[in-house]
Order: structure tokens, then sequence, then C-alpha cells
């Protein structure tokens, strides 16, 4: 979440006017993430959010990533609700954004999950990918292969400007990705952003998942390496393999992975690693100073590439080979 496109109250009210929400009593907006501009709403109702959805996001797919959350609501996956307008639309515009108004869930991200959390996180994500089943929409990951190359080929030219010997080493990971990246492994609609801030508990009890907007048909197994990425990496940078097999063992005990998966692992989390450095990177770059949005540093994630580079089991993830 962020905030790249500001909004005036009055602009604010007369968009609410096209819902059953009840009067605004106050709003701000929420500076973390990268991806739209958002808004903590509070009616005389209930708190909502609100989502302006910036231009990285493809008008077209809105459909896929509204339609989606609600298919998962309705087969009892925790997760927000778009809230349809008062003529059945679930998408408006605001400030000259597509827009949309969305259930506010319960909770709070955690700053330092234990391998307790990532057991639930695990759990969440195999009923989520089982969820999906059935969901008529597809939408291809903008954000594997040829997106890497396509962002990396933005940012190549000042990647040294970030560290020295980056863009040498970048290009050599792409060429490996590229000529071995698995393509025949079970798939299906993926979360591909599962990151603390998308996950809410109450106490220790995982209550909802959030942010769909990199949601994708895609290889199951890709999104566990996001989440071994996302969830079992220490501030020191070690990776923390009590984490990293409590997240595998909660997966799999909703959704046993099948043992091309798990000897595809290591390959797959080089490739999350590199997607969300690239990601990263560019908006380093690349976003306006001014702009209401944490920039995240994208050193976190070559740290993290160049230890999945050197795994030499995925037993050092946690899982029995």
């Amino acid at each position: 979440m962020a905030v790249y496109t500001d909004i005036t109250e009055d602009d604010l009210k007369q968009f609410l006017r096209q819902y059953d929400v009840g009067e605004l009593t106050s709003y701000k907006g929420i500076a973390e993430g990268v991806e739209n501009s958002n808004f903590l709403l509070h009616t005389s109702r209930a708190p909502l959010i609100l989502t302006l959805y910036e231009k990285r996001v493809e008008k077209n797919d809105l459909p896929f990533f509204l339609g989606l959350m609600q298919h998962l609501a309705a087969r009892g996956l925790s997760c927000p609700l778009p809230l349809p307008r008062r003529d059945g639309e679930l998408l408006g515009e605001l400030s000259g954004r597509p827009a949309a108004l969305i259930s506010f869930l319960e909770g709070m991200w955690l700053r330092k999950p234990e391998a307790r959390h990532c057991r639930e996180v695990g759990v969440a994500m195999a009923q989520m990918h089982q969820a999906g089943e059935g969901f008529s929409i597809r939408r291809e990951n903008a954000l594997s292969l040829e997106g890497w190359r396509s962002l990396w080929a933005k940012s190549a030219e000042r990647a040294d400007e970030v560290e020295q010997g980056l863009q040498d080493e970048i290009a050599s990971e792409l060429e490996f990705l590229g000529g071995h990246w698995p393509s025949d492994l079970p798939a299906g609609v993926i979360h591909a952003d599962l990151f603390q801030d998308n996950v809410f508990f109450l106490g220790d009890d995982l209550s909802g998942v959030i942010d769909f907007y990199f949601a994708c048909n895609d290889l199951f197994a890709y999104d566990v390496s996001i989440c071994l990425n996302a969830w079992c990496f220490e501030k020191d940078g070690a990776f923390n393999i009590t984490k990293g097999r409590a997240l595998l063992e909660g997966y799999q005990s909703v959704r046993p992975l099948s043992q091309a998966e798990i000897a595809a692992l290591p390959v797959l989390a080089r490739g999350s690693a590199l997607r969300f450095f690239l990601t990263r990177l560019y908006d380093w770059l690349t976003t306006p100073a001014g702009a209401l949005v944490v920039k995240k540093d994208p050193l976190e994630y070559l740290r993290k590439l160049r230890f999945h580079r050197q795994v030499m089991s995925v037993t050092e993830y946690g899982v029995d080979a």
C-alpha cells in the first residue's frame, strides 16, 4: 500500500455517494507498500479501505483481482471483499484513477513473526491455492521471466550505482534462470506477494490475507518460494531453518508438495528473490521525490538471492529431500 495520488475531501464524499456505506467521518493515507494509493476511511457504519489503482496496474486486470477476492471468500478464505456501488459495479473512478472500496479486515501484521506464525502462513497459502480452483478468469504472471528481463532492461545501466559489479551479476542470473526455470509443476491461482504486511493476525491466530494485486496463474511452488524469502530470513540476513520447516510443514498439512516441487525449490527461490530485487531496484531508482511511499532496499533481496545460489540441498530449507 502507498499514496501516489492525493484526494480531496469533497471529491471523496462525492465518490462515496455512489455506495451505501454511510457518512465519511475521517480518512488518512497509508504509506506502506509500493503499488497503489490506499486510504483508511472511517464512516458512520464501518472502517473501509479505498484503493486507487496506479499506472503499473492494468485496468483490464481489475476484474481478475476483485473477482478473485469474491471467489476466495465464498470458499471460506478470510480476505477483504470489494463493495458494490449502488449500480452493482465494483469499480469506480476518483482523482482520475480507477478506484474501489474494500472491506476492512481486523488484525495486524507481525513485525517479528515466529515459527508458529510461519506455520499458519503455510496453512493459509495452501488453503488459498485450493480455494482458487474453479476461478474462471485467468491472469498470466506479468512478473515472471519475461517481466524480469523487461524490468532489468530499465535498470541495468544504473545498477552499478547501487553496487559495483551488479550489472554483470544480474545478467548472469537471468541467463541461468532462463535455462533452468521449471514449467511442468502443479499450477493454479497464486498470491505472488504474501509478505508479512499482507497477512493479518489477531494474537497468534491468522485472521486473514490481503492485497491480491499481484495474484495470477503460476506454479504453486513458486508461491511457496516467495514465502520462504519473505518470512524465513532474519534481520541479519541469515535463513532461519526452523521457520522454513514450520512454513513448509504448515503448507503440506493442507497440500503436500510433490517430489518435483520440492526439488525445484532452490531454483524457484532464486527466481522469486530476483523478482523482488528487480522491482525494488526499479522503484529505488525511479520513485519520484515527495511520494508518500516507503522505498524498500533492493540489496536485501540480492543477499537472499546469493544465499539461494549457494544452497546444495533442499534440506537447507527445512524439508526432507
